[in-house]
């Protein structure tokens, strides 16, 4: 065995350099954008919905890195049985067996969506889009799928092309045949599905940009105009599925919506191995896998591996046990209701809108004369500012990490662990309640970082 590598070692030795390596040899606009903002903090640790740093101070999570922590960080149960899983010294990816660990998770992701039958493993929710893309335009023999307008799938080629961010598109195209419709526009869904080429529809039951809800019968209808025309309805459910929303999945708070296909990822993890899976009807993946000279028609190098089955059977587990779900439902529902209280007190509190712990708080122009110049300030230079403005002193005041839910969008994104309780929300509120107080009164270092923000905006043109 080698004695030559040491990872605390190498930790303690050149764990201080992570911004500088950043910037020169991965993504130097990452470290560049942070200490813009501030948010250039280097954490030590990280337990549940916190991080700590080198001197022991607590930073609350909202983020749960883009909603991959559904069961907070380090969670117990899924670290144990990754350590057994080690342990167990598995013949892992062989290739030409069938080991169990796979089917018994398929057999668990399936219990939560009876309607459906089988489940193709891969590394990550992009992946999974691809391979719901896959496999609707091969089952109906059709080129094109429809998305909705702001939707988020995905940034390689496939899940891209169903991208409704045109930053993300710029500079990338051809993409695949695609069409994007309004979210909620049926009479648009129907008349794309009268040209007789649409494979599918793939929606986000709540879209992770900007945090709209599809609206309340949309899905059941979309559901049955494609079905009329032998078309398919994928449920991404990579962020908004395993409880987020206060639900197993954010489509089942619609009667009667049972998708052909749902991508499900990130919370699935358990924060640990990337894992990707598409669900989807015996008759979908029995056309794709119709020969045993197609048994790899599609496949993943590592989707299936030990590990990652092993998390994700350990994070349905803990769901189930600690009530998981339940209280996503409650604790959203409080947390909600507590910042909705706001609204009427705040100028430019728009609305706080979103499901369970999947909260968006949107931003608008105030009445008040001095406060409209000073948005007029921020939005001639680069819209979203505002949102940057109060995102950036709940974390270096507050200590609360939170994100700006897309680009050139007045609204925050709250995805925290799943796990929080009371003691969160009221942290979180106490501090939004100051930043919005400095912000209304006209003054103070948040209108001075804003003019920060402004240089920096207008130097980027």
């Amino acid at each position: 065995m080698s004695k030559k590598f040491d990872l605390a070692a190498l930790l303690a030795e050149r764990g201080g350099e992570g911004y500088e390596l950043h910037a020169r040899h991965l993504n130097p606009q990452l470290p560049r954008m942070l200490r813009t903002i501030g948010f250039d903090k280097v954490y030590q640790s990280a337990e549940g919905a916190y991080f700590r740093d080198a001197d022991g101070n607590d930073y609350l999570d909202m983020l749960a890195g883009f909603g991959v922590m559904g069961l907070g960080r380090h969670h117990p149960v899924v670290r144990k049985a990754l350590h057994d899983v080690l342990d167990a010294q598995l013949a892992d990816l062989t290739r030409f067996d069938c080991p169990p660990l796979p089917g018994l998770l398929a057999e668990k992701l399936l219990a939560y969506s009876p309607h459906l039958d089988r489940v193709f493993f891969s590394n990550s929710g992009t992946e999974a889009v691809e391979t719901a893309l896959k496999f609707a335009r091969y089952a109906t023999g059709r080129p094109r799928v429809l998305y909705c307008s702001h939707a988020f799938h995905g940034l390689t080629t496939g899940s891209l092309s169903v991208n409704g961010e045109s930053c993300f598109r710029e500079g990338f195209d051809p993409l695949l045949p695609d069409t994007a419709i309004g979210l909620g526009d049926l009479a648009a869904l129907e008349r794309e599905l009268g040209r007789g080429d649409v494979a599918a529809l793939i929606v986000e039951p709540i879209q992770g940009k900007g945090v709209h809800e599809s609206p309340p019968g949309f899905l059941r209808a979309a559901q049955e105009l494609l079905h009329r025309h032998k078309a398919l309805l994928i449920a991404d459910e990579v962020q908004t599925g395993l409880g987020r929303t206060g639900a197993f999945y954010a489509y089942q708070h619609e009667d009667g919506v049972e998708p052909d296909l749902v991508c499900v990822a990130k919370a699935l993890s358990g924060g640990y191995v990337p894992v990707g899976a598409t669900l989807g009807k015996d008759w979908i993946f029995k056309k794709v896998y119709s020969a045993m000279d197609r048994v790899l028609v599609h496949s993943a190098s590592f989707g299936a591996n030990a590990q990652a089955m092993a998390a994700g059977l350990a994070v349905l587990s803990a769901l189930e046990d600690e009530e998981v779900v339940a209280n996503a439902r409650t604790t959203g529902e409080l947390l909600k209701t507590r910042l909705t209280g706001l609204v009427d007190r705040y100028e430019m509190l728009r609305e706080v809108r979103g499901r369970g712990l999947m909260i968006g708080i949107e931003f608008g122009r105030p009445s008040s004369l001095g406060l409209r110049g000073r948005w007029a300030m921020l939005q001639a230079a680069r819209k979203g500012l505002f949102a940057q403005m109060v995102v950036v002193p709940l974390l270096q005041r507050h200590r609360i990490l939170t994100q700006v839910s897309g680009d050139r969008l007045e609204v925050i994104k709250l995805i925290p662990p799943l796990i929080i309780g009371e003691r969160e929300v009221d942290r979180f509120v106490a501090a939004f309640t100051a930043v919005m107080d400095e912000a209304h009164s006209g003054g103070g270092l948040i209108w001075d970082f804003g003019r920060t923000l402004v240089k920096q905006a207008v130097a980027n043109r």
